[in-house]
């Protein structure tokens, strides 16, 4: 099965300079999970949330159709990486106490993701998924990055606005559970943040298309509003997730 590959020849950048899921997110996942025998991450990419979850659950699988980012996952002895598309796992059925996808359901198709998850997912399992919104600084360095990615919108593909929408307006056939409200954070100086746009989607089509990196223009505009660039400073984002309960 082919899938839309947009982030095999950034999983070196994708690995390094995307933020961290919150602790607090995982913890209350297992919380709500019928039991915490097995958890399947599907598209896993480094495997960031795969090894979130193996604190709380017995033994976790991590799926990618990437074989490029399965390479570059996390070692942890809990979890189990595998490639296959989120659409066919391999997995055997009513084996997950819960599944989880973080920032990839926009990718899937989801109408046979969502019948995956019926078949894997134990009744009463969870399916777990969210995304996040643009990050925040300060209101002057939030003011370039929110120009810096109108300039790059364009190149992202299509399925981009579920993401611009929070996920709020994707289908969903599930019982839906209500949930607290999760932020991620991270101490970034410049630098960092740079390295975050160039594992854009949106950026590596726009080399593609203009022959260029679009990274120096943005590194320009940001040492204009960054008083001290090597200096870290907290940026934050909020995350939108949505919750199943699978019967």
């Amino acid at each position: 099965m082919s899938f839309k590959d947009h982030f095999s020849s950034l999983a070196g950048d994708y690995a390094r300079h995307r933020p961290r899921y919150p602790e607090a997110l995982f913890a209350y996942l297992a919380e709500q999970a019928p039991s915490r025998l097995q958890a399947w991450d599907c598209a896993t990419g480094n495997g960031q949330a795969a090894t979130a979850l193996a604190k709380y659950f017995s033994h976790v699988i991590a799926t990618d159709a990437s074989a490029e980012q399965i390479a570059g996952g996390e070692a942890h002895p809990k979890v189990q990486y595998n490639v296959s598309p989120a659409e066919h796992s391999g997995l055997e059925p009513l084996s997950v106490d819960i599944c989880t996808v973080a920032q990839a359901l926009h990718w899937f198709d989801r109408e046979r993701f969502y019948d995956e998850v019926r078949r894997v997912v134990k009744n009463g399992g969870l399916l777990a998924v969210w995304t996040y919104s643009q990050s925040t600084i300060t209101p002057q360095i939030d003011a370039v990055m929110r120009e810096f990615y109108a300039t790059m919108r364009p190149y992202f593909p299509p399925e981009r606005q579920w993401v611009d929408e929070e996920y709020a307006t994707l289908p969903f056939p599930f019982e839906e559970l209500a949930a607290p409200s999760f932020f991620m954070e991270a101490a970034w100086n410049m630098a960092d943040v740079l390295g975050y746009y160039r594992s854009w989607s949106g950026v590596k089509e726009y080399e593609k298309q203009h022959g260029e990196s679009p990274i120096p223009q943005a590194e320009s505009a940001l040492g204009s509003v960054w008083t001290d660039p090597q200096k870290p400073l907290t940026v934050r984002w909020k995350l939108h997730l949505r919750l199943g309960r699978v019967e």
